[in-house]
């Protein structure tokens, strides 16, 4: 209200007129001159306190000690929720008098003229401030400070994790300025700060009467994948996943939600970094003492996979009760296989305990054990001679691994798949997954492997081919492969031989091509060994060495028909010469007879 007691009656007014009615005319220039001393003195853009006489939801009415009163929106004063009637408050004059000769006033205006100088004076002095939540932002809300919009991150709102930002908004709280930034005029303010050395004496009075083994309640604050912090009441602790259950726990959230109210035991903390390790589980029994006293090794018990590993598989047969199926206690086959052949996480199996040990409080169990193993009757169900069909498992260079049954498994050798064909390598004559007809010819029960063969399912042709491929018979083939010691012939009945290359060339002095059809003789056959040599160049060798001995034969018969000739000539002639001699004797001899008579 406007003061009077300041207020001097005009000099020479006549009161005594003024009561009857008939008072000598006063000046205006009086007049006005005494309104004007008894109000205060105010100009434009000036900043002066004033007192709040009257307030609607829409305007609040005040008080400067003018001729007039002023009107301010109500929203100019959304961060003083409490504001009352009789409230000192400062505006700011933006115009004395306007059109219609009201006083305009602005409190926003008034708290911005001194809003930078009482914002770093709230931060030298440490000063608890009052702010109005406007509206969230990126990463927090903005604040009214003074008329400033001041940055409240949302780590800053309080001690535990905000995630309702919305319940904030338009709530009137007290803050401290933790950070101003003079070049921008950024104002960073904190709600958390305010509460935290509270909260950090209160952190000493509990963690000074902490004790190990010691059972409180508590309030789930937070969750994460590695697990569950709780409020203990101004102190928070940690429970570790491992520590929620005696069981596998892949996610906390299948053990507790926020908020929710728990009791924990202190396992463990640490008064200088003021950490508290907490546990859950260790509130109730371990399993493994609950465990039927009367389980033994050999009992059968059903489970659930919880852990998957290429070793093997950890199933669980009771709350915290796991054991571990290894992979070779899956299958009775030797062969090298993942865990993850069998089964799965999630799946249910019935397995049987090998070894159990209460106190280490571990077990083994197998599920191949649930059926009989295929080598105790081996020699009944696989007798040598037998003839079967297995699954081609995989190669060597030696031979092929079979399975016939799981946990049955055979090896055939290389030499073992034909009788005629020279396989080099296993991939040639079958594939990894194909069926193949076998034949038992050995067992080996100790080591737990059959020999088979798959070309003893046939007779021997060998005892056929040693009558067909005689020494040096000839017969048709067809060179199939060339190599630097010589080529492989394909001859008929499927049988392979062999030539080096001397016995490749042809009559006209080339050498024999691949693919090429030609004769070739018989120079060796080896049933033993199933080895045939060929020889093309022999045919017409030998018949060159035919004729030649056949030409030498015919000049030896000749040149001995010719000495025999001239052997036989010379007789006659001496004989001839002889008679000749002997008759020329007696010739004469007559003759001297003759002339001896005188005749």
């Amino acid at each position: 209200m406007a003061d009077y007691k300041n207020v001097a009656p005009v000099e020479g007014f006549d009161w005594e007129a003024f009561e009857k009615g008939s008072s000598t005319e006063v000046s205006l220039e009086a007049q006005e001159q005494a309104y004007a001393g008894s109000m205060n003195k105010v100009g434009d853009h000036d900043v002066v306190d004033g007192t709040v006489i009257a307030m609607n939801k829409r305007e609040v009415v005040v008080n400067i000690g003018f001729k007039s009163d002023g009107i301010i929106p109500t929203s100019e004063f959304r961060y003083n929720p409490e504001l009352k009637v009789g409230d000192t408050v400062e505006v700011y004059i933006e115009n004395q008098e306007d059109k219609k000769g009201q006083l305009i006033l602005s409190h926003k205006k008034a708290r911005a003229a001194k809003s930078w100088d009482r914002v770093n004076e709230a931060l030298n002095n440490d000063e608890i401030i009052k702010g109005y939540v406007k509206c969230r932002t990126k990463g927090g809300m903005i604040v009214d400070v003074f008329g400033i919009e001041a940055f409240l991150p949302g780590s800053q709102i309080d001690v535990k994790p905000i995630r309702d930002y919305d319940i904030f908004v338009g709530k009137t709280m007290e803050f401290k300025i933790v950070k101003i930034n003079q070049e921008f005029r950024n104002v960073v303010v904190s709600h958390k700060a305010l509460i935290e050395a509270e909260l950090e004496q209160q952190k000493q009075e509990i963690i000074g009467k902490l004790e190990k083994g010691q059972v409180l309640e508590g309030t789930v604050k937070n969750i994460t994948s590695y697990g569950v912090f709780v409020d203990l009441g101004g102190v928070d602790g940690l429970i570790h996943i491992t520590d929620l259950s005696w069981g596998r726990v892949s996610n906390p959230r299948e053990v507790v939600e926020l908020d929710q109210k728990i009791n924990v035991v202190i396992l463990d903390f640490d008064n200088e970094k003021k950490r508290i390790a907490l546990g859950l589980k260790q509130l109730t029994p371990h399993p493994w003492d609950a465990l039927d006293s009367e389980l033994k090794v050999g009992d059968r018990v059903q489970g659930k996979v919880v852990v998957m590993a290429d070793y093997g598989a950890f199933v669980e047969i009771a709350p915290g009760v796991e054991g571990l199926i290894h992979v070779s206690e899956m299958s009775w086959s030797q062969h090298l296989r993942s865990a993850q052949d069998f089964m799965k996480v999630g799946d249910d199996v019935e397995a049987v305990i090998l070894t159990l040990d209460r106190d280490e409080r571990k077990m083994s169990l197998g599920i191949k054990q649930l059926k009989a193993d295929p080598w105790e009757t081996i020699e009944e169900k696989y007798p040598v001679g037998s003839k079967h069909t297995a699954k081609v498992r995989n190669f060597t260079n030696f031979g092929v691994f079979v399975e016939i049954e799981e946990g049955v498994d055979g090896l055939i050798h290389i030499s073992d798949l034909s009788w005629t064909k020279k396989v080099k390598h296993p991939n040639e004559f079958t594939k990894v997954g194909e069926i193949i007809d076998v034949c038992v010819l050995e067992i080996d029960k100790v080591n737990r492997r059959l020999s088979l063969g798959h070309k003893q399912l046939e007779e021997n042709p060998w005892d056929v081919f040693e009558t067909v491929f005689t020494q040096d018979s000839i017969h048709e083939g067809t060179i199939i492969e060339l190599l630097d010691k010589g080529a492989v012939i394909q001859l008929e009945y499927g049988v392979e031989g062999f030539a080096t290359p001397k016995h490749l060339v042809k009559e006209d002095g080339s050498q024999a091509k691949l693919n090429e059809k030609l004769q070739f003789k018989v120079i060796e056959f080896n049933k033993d060994s199933k080895r045939i040599i060929l020889s093309h160049s022999r045919i017409f060798e030998d018949v060159q060495r035919a004729e030649a001995r056949a030409e030498k034969k015919a000049a030896t018969a000749a040149r001995k028909a010719s000495n025999a000739t001239r052997k036989e000539e010379a007789p006659a002639i001496q004989n001839q010469a002889a008679s000749t001699t002997l008759g020329d004797l007696d010739a004469l001899a007559e003759l001297k007879a003759k002339m001896q008579k005188g005749e």
